[in-house]
């Protein structure tokens, strides 16, 4: 009877042990999920993570489980990335990785947040990720950072704030580009009453609001590529005013923003300098860009080191990816490289909690870049470099670089 009843009460701890275990968590796997563009007209964002995850992930191994990752596709759609969320973590996932855009990330956050699934290394700079509901973990500067960094340069470098205009995507995405936009203006003591036409703009409720003729901002529609009317608020802003848009911060995603550019400065001979964000996709819009011949007058800022840089982290990306390497595949890259050494770092139970813990706690050289969440436990770089477009490749602008656009 004695040895039954130990007997049983093995049985009961090893079940208690197995039940006790978060979802994606077996005895040879790790299951991460990710939802992002792999088809559509933004599916070089999504391709490009997944590349660069893949990359950083395949055949690694934690506390001896195998690292899984289930990719599903969105078309950079809300309806369909909140389906495809659900989907995965009634699967099981242990943590959603790499997810691509704002207004996705706007109705996924919510269900990760109710299953207590972290959400790490988004590809995405918007401030409702930081800090955002649920357990969130975020590589990337945000856009704030990025809108700031290349208005501050500008100035700095004898643009005026009045010469300062927007062309966003009328969405979550957008609106958050141009809250940061709005903040680094503020901060150069721009006009009241342009600031009060960025408060109404962004305030503006709806699936897509008529944001256009307002101010000095045009915008334009998700996964379309219909410039003329957020360009013609542009012009009307400078026509009703007698201000230039001497530079347009834009905040897109490539084949609109390329288009945008190629409709103002090439067939409109705007001579506008046309800045873009990261979220952009560096490679797919340079790729854009030389098709349209549209390549004079490009700044974009990025999150991650620039292609040709000496760090050990890019050599290491570069030779892992190959063919596949630039921007969007790297920043990816660096993610997977990130979350594996935090939970490699984990003491104790490979659990969220603890997943979570560590991250708190984290503060790495990874291959030259600095990583650090001791001081911000939502967001790990603030790495910004303003860039410009020349010769086909994307190199740090420089004051020359703007005494040449301005003229």
């Amino acid at each position: 009877m004695r040895l039954i009843h130990c007997t049983l009460l093995l049985s009961m701890t090893i079940a208690s042990s197995t039940w006790a275990a978060d979802p994606g968590v077996t005895d040879s796997q790790l299951i991460f999920g990710s939802v992002l563009a792999l088809k559509g007209k933004a599916k070089g964002l999504g391709l490009g993570m997944q590349k660069g995850l893949n990359a950083a992930l395949e055949d690694q191994t934690v506390k001896g489980k195998n690292i899984i990752i289930k990719y599903l596709n969105d078309f950079y759609e809300p309806r369909k990335s909140r389906n495809a969320t659900i989907t995965l973590i009634d699967q099981g996932i242990f943590l959603m990785i790499g997810n691509v855009g704002t207004p996705t990330a706007k109705v996924t956050l919510p269900l990760l947040a109710k299953a207590n699934v972290p959400a790490v290394g988004f590809f995405t700079g918007a401030g409702i990720l930081r800090p955002a509901l649920g357990p969130v973990v975020n590589f990337r500067a945000s856009y704030v950072q990025e809108t700031a960094a290349v208005i501050n340069q500008g100035i700095t470098n004898g643009l005026k704030p009045s010469e300062v205009c927007a062309y966003v995507q009328n969405d979550a995405y957008g609106m958050a580009g141009l809250i940061g936009i709005r903040q680094a203006l503020a901060e150069h003591n721009t006009d009241t009453n342009v600031l009060n036409l960025y408060d109404k703009i962004i305030k503006m409720e709806g699936v897509i609001p008529a944001r256009n003729g307002i101010g000095p901002i045009g915008v334009y529609q998700r996964n379309t590529n219909k410039v003329r009317p957020g360009y013609q608020s542009l012009v009307e802003w400078e026509q009703e005013t007698g201000k230039s848009c001497k530079l347009v911060v834009t905040v897109g995603a490539y084949s609109n923003i390329a288009h945008f550019v190629r409709v103002a400065n090439v067939v409109n001979k705007e001579k506008w300098i046309i800045s873009a964000v990261s979220f952009t996709g560096a490679d797919n819009y340079k790729a854009d860009l030389t098709k349209y011949k549209a390549t004079d007058r490009v700044l974009m800022t990025q999150i991650v080191p620039l292609l040709d840089s000496k760090l050990p982290i890019v050599a290491e990306a570069k030779q892992a990816l190959k063919s596949d390497f630039g921007f969007v595949s790297l920043e990816g890259y660096i993610v997977g490289k990130m979350t594996l050494t935090i939970l490699n770092n984990i003491d104790g139970e490979l659990t969220r909690e603890n997943f979570m813990k560590q991250v708190k706690i984290t503060k790495l050289n990874l291959g030259g870049l600095d990583i650090d969440f001791t001081s911000n436990p939502y967001q790990g770089s603030n790495l910004v470099i303003v860039s410009q477009l020349k010769d086909g490749q994307y190199i740090p602008a420089a004051p020359a670089t703007w005494q040449t656009m301005m003229k």
